[in-house]
């Protein structure tokens, strides 16, 4: 897309889908501009257009069809300038394969012309080399402007080629269109400007641009000042929401750290906070991602518009300026009558407030105010408080020590890099001031049902309070929908791939796709043809995956390097990679097999055996940096993780699954194992040897049936959700 204020080349309108129809993605037969300025074929057109009206398939503006149909559409004379040279280009008659001469026929020599070598840009005709010589000479032609044919190819001479292109009269064939009618603000040649436009006042095409541009630029500047404020506001419901959700993140962590320093009767009430915390940040993001898609929506068809006409204005020559300078004017009018900045809806930020009698029973311990953030005149600094950095966070960290006087716990609203909770000792004059401090304050109380089930069993006494967990730390979300795709993503593979970026294996669209941790869109890794790509791992300069019953070995070009038959018992194979990267290993009907890079099976192993409990069903796998190997097994209903001989380290399936089927694994870079429990929105934390150690992610943030996890870099957790979105997340270990 060209950028705002700049103009487009030539070579950009020919080289470009500029001259392509959206609908049939073909170039553009009988162009037709419609008032949104959006062209199509006059046919492609034909075929929307039910009940005198049609639909714009890219701005969905409703459009009246004339009386005379689609035909009477005003021809775009701009796009049939472009694609006359483009034709011309590529060639006409051929003998033998070379283009002809078009004068030969003419002169009686040959029935068909000798091979062209040379074309007259005036004339618009390939020539041979006799011609072209004799083309030189005659007084009629001899200031043509004869070129090599191969460079006229090459498009050497396209600029050249277009200021000798004149458009032609509708009405009389072989006349060029020269003037402009004032009164009628119609383009005409001689022929018709003898009759019926004798006595009307004309201008030639030249004057007649230079006197209407100044108009057609002021109102195309007018646009650009309404793009450049829909993209500061669109700049700006950005950053709302996204303190918005840093904020959430913030209080979130005040819940978790409070409720863990209290005793087992603040967990029936932390559930509660917890679920109106969620419902407030959903109603807000529901809210925001509906004017989000609103702004991005104008900003989208005023930006097309002046695509448009900026192309129009840098490449069109007079008449096909002066031709379409009455649907320009009309829609850039229209454009800047548009109410562009409604404004950003006020940031409602939740505070978390403790209450003072939190050993009691009957007393909710735990409310959430909510407070319209005020207009910041530094915005910079404020941005910097709030993002914060480790060091604001450790020593966040280090405020939250308890203080416990007669029962009571207060939380106060402090400063960004102070707002984790605390629960300081409270007199009646602090009291007093917390109370006045409320009463100024929009709240929004009330009780909510729980939004996800009961908590995880309670850990062992060696973690219970003392913090040891791994915590999460937000860090950003982002959708994986491109604009290729023709159905809605759906993962089933993550792995790292490269420096801070992740591989994801969307199946239902077929494709292998590419994202840095910070959501920007890398491209894809080509696959073959009609796979479907379901598990994936990275090795060492290769992509290992299982699509049915195959597991594929190819390079980060996409070139197949081997592939081997899987057992057609099983639905979906888990892949995984061994630390070392040079080895893959595959889930297959209760089995692990493990294969080198060569594509040969290196070993092969059931996790315990074939005990008494059976066979195994490996759905998920991951290996961890111990070498030791750990997988779901919905046959036993438990997660289990063995060594590279297959014997069992540990394994558990114990009540911390809810009864719920384990999901996907990942380990971090200590050996900590993350499991996914799909059906209750959680991401639980295991030991190194399978024991819970505790809940590590929640509905509360915003998990939504997760579906696979992937663990980048040893720190960061990428959980991909049921609708195609990613959230990553920072682990922070218990000793950082």
């Amino acid at each position: 897309m060209v950028s705002q204020g700049s103009s487009p080349s030539l070579l950009e309108a020919l080289s470009s889908d500029f001259l392509a129809c959206k609908i049939c993605l073909e170039q553009l037969q009988v162009p037709k501009t419609l008032p949104c300025l959006h062209t199509y074929c006059q046919a492609c057109l034909a075929q929307l257009a039910e009940g005198g009206h049609l639909r714009c398939p890219e701005c969905r503006e409703v459009v009246p069809v004339p009386p005379g149909g689609v035909a009477a559409f005003k021809t775009n004379f701009f796009v049939n300038g472009l694609l006359d040279l483009v034709t011309a280009r590529a060639g006409g008659d051929l003998r033998a394969g070379k283009p002809a001469c078009a004068l030969c026929p003419l002169m009686g020599g040959t029935s068909t012309g000798g091979p062209a070598t040379a074309r007259c840009l005036d004339c618009a005709d390939d020539l041979c080399q006799a011609c072209a010589d004799g083309h030189r000479c005659t007084r009629q032609t001899h200031a043509h402007r004869v070129v090599d044919l191969v460079g006229y190819r090459a498009g050497w001479y396209d600029e050249e080629a277009r200021e000798r292109q004149a458009a032609q009269c509708p009405q009389h064939p072989g006349e060029a269109l020269r003037f402009l009618c004032q009164p009628c603000s119609q383009l005409l040649c001689r022929e018709c400007r003898l009759d019926p436009h004798l006595d009307h006042p004309c201008l030639p095409l030249a004057e007649a641009v230079q006197a209407r541009r100044p108009g057609l630029e002021e109102l195309l500047a007018g646009v650009d000042n309404n793009l450049a404020e829909l993209e500061a506001a669109r700049m700006v419901e950005k950053e709302v929401l996204a303190r918005l959700r840093e904020q959430a993140a913030r209080v979130g962590m005040q819940v978790e750290e409070a409720a863990e320093r209290v005793l087992r009767a603040l967990l029936a009430q932390k559930q509660e906070v917890l679920g109106q915390l969620r419902a407030h940040v959903e109603a807000a993001e529901e809210a925001a991602r509906g004017r989000l898609a609103e702004l991005e929506s104008q900003e989208q068809v005023a930006r097309t518009a002046a695509t448009f006409a900026r192309r129009v204005l840098s490449l069109g020559r007079e008449a096909e300026i002066l031709s379409l300078e009455g649907a320009i004017s009309q829609r850039l009018q229209q454009l800047q009558g548009c109410p562009w900045t409604p404004g950003p809806a006020p940031c409602v930020l939740p505070q978390l407030e403790l209450h003072p009698g939190l050993l009691d029973k009957n007393c909710h311990l735990l409310q959430l105010s909510f407070e319209e953030e005020q207009p910041q005149k530094d915005g910079g600094k404020d941005r910097a408080g709030i993002q914060g950095d480790d060091a604001a966070q450790s020593q966040g960290e280090d405020q939250t020590k308890t203080e416990k006087q007669g029962g009571g716990v207060q939380s106060q609203s402090r400063t960004p890099k102070e707002d984790r909770a605390q629960i300081p000792r409270e007199d009646g004059e602090a009291q007093s001031q917390r109370s006045g401090r409320s009463n100024r304050r929009r709240k929004f109380k009330g009780r909510l049902k729980s939004v996800s089930r009961e908590p995880s069993p309670t850990p062992g006494p060696n973690l219970e309070g003392s913090g040891l967990l791994p915590k999460p730390i937000f860090s950003c979300s982002f959708p994986t929908r491109m604009p290729g795709d023709k159905w809605s993503p759906r993962i089933t593979g993550l792995c790292p791939f490269g420096p801070q970026e992740i591989l994801v294996a969307d199946e239902q669209n077929k494709v292998l796709k590419r994202f840095s941790l910070n959501g920007d869109y890398k491209g894809t890794v080509q696959i073959p043809e009609g796979c479907s790509p379901c598990s994936v791992a990275a090795l060492q300069g290769a992509v290992a995956f299982s699509a049915g019953s195959r597991l594929y070995l190819i390079t980060a070009d996409g070139e197949v390097l081997w592939r081997r038959a899987l057992s057609h018992s099983q639905a979906s194979h888990a892949v995984a990679a061994l630390p070392s990267r040079d080895r893959v290993a595959v889930s297959v009907s209760g089995y692990v097999e493990v294969y080198n890079m060569e594509g040969s099976l290196a070993t092969r192993f059931i996790p315990g055996g074939k005990a008494s409990r059976g066979l195994r069903a490996l759905v998920f796998l991951a290996t961890s940096p111990q070498g030791n190997f750990v997988g779901s097994d919905w046959q036993q209903n438990s997660l289990v993780v063995s060594d590279g001989l297959g014997q069992v380290i540990g394994e558990y399936s114990g009540p911390g699954l809810h009864g719920c089927q384990p999901g996907s694994v990942s380990v971090d870079k200590k050996g900590y194992i993350f499991l996914t429990l799909r059906e209750i929105n959680k991401v639980v934390v295991l030991d190194p040897k399978g024991s819970l150690l505790g809940d590590f992610l929640t509905a509360y943030h915003g998990l939504e049936k997760p579906r696979v996890t992937t663990m980048v870099d040893g720190r960061y957790l990428a959980v991909s959700l049921s609708n195609g979105t990613i959230h990553v997340f920072r682990v922070r270990s218990s000793d950082s």
